[in-house]
């Protein structure tokens, strides 16, 4: 037994150590993920950009289609004029004029503010694409940098894995699901040294007798308060 407990402190170990590197493998992904999400990000906030720009431009068309009928209202208007008989109908047409020119006024400044609103927003477009070009650039550089890290990690793994395979082979199935369960059930540690008299996995006395077989080596021995499979150093005297 006292084989398998060498094997299964190993086998924490190798573990211990792909956790380590899985969770760096994950921070790069992580930063891989936000790296394509700020781009994302970027290219939406410039299609919005674009899409009102371009209902400006729609709507500063209608408004110049607008005022061009008005401008021909007042021209056939004030045409009419000339062949007016009675004052009642003069000032009607009269009137009809002033709001056409009324209205002309309003459309000239309307097309005005959105030939104004409209250099802004290509200005914001102008900037957004600088920025996703910049962004594109940058993403493209990091993503190799992180592939990079991303395959050494994955060739270390690989590695730590095929120990990890060797490893296991010594140990049986049942005692590997025992190990598994209770690294799920102790945030990764299975196998924990005894000193002293206690566990360090979490510091509770051990029972002397309990100690003192550890030494023997003939059985699995677990801590009665964490359940953690527990070793000694060979070095330590027997109490």
């Amino acid at each position: 037994m006292l084989v398998k407990v060498k094997l299964l402190e190993e086998l924490q170990s190798i573990d211990l150590k792909i956790d380590g590197r899985q969770a760096e493998k994950d921070l790069l992904l992580k930063q891989m993920a936000d790296l394509e999400r700020e781009v994302e990000e970027s290219r939406l906030a410039l299609d919005t950009l674009r899409e009102e720009l371009a209902a400006l431009q729609a709507q500063k068309e209608v408004n110049e289609q607008t005022l061009a009928v008005e401008g021909d209202n007042i021209v056939r208007s004030e045409a009419r004029l000339h062949d007016i008989k009675t004052q009642k109908e003069y000032q009607a047409v009269l009137k009809e004029v002033s709001t056409a020119k009324k209205v002309q006024t309003e459309l000239e400044e309307q097309i005005l503010k959105n030939i104004e609103e409209a250099e802004l927003l290509q200005g914001r477009v102008a900037e957004g694409e600088l920025k996703l070009a910049t962004l594109n650039g940058n993403i493209a550089l990091r993503k190799e940098e992180v592939q990079a890290e991303l395959d050494k990690l994955e060739a270390v793994i690989a590695g730590d894995q095929s120990q990890r395979a060797v490893t296991t082979a010594g140990l049986t199935p049942p005692l590997i699901n025992r190990y598994q369960m209770l690294r799920e059930k102790r945030q990764g540690i299975a196998v924990v040294e005894a000193r002293d008299g206690s566990c360090l996995g979490c510091n509770m006395h051990i029972p002397p007798q309990m100690y003192n077989n550890l030494y023997k080596g003939l059985e699995l021995i677990v801590c009665p308060h964490c359940q953690r499979m527990l070793f000694i150093r060979a070095a330590e005297p027997a109490a």
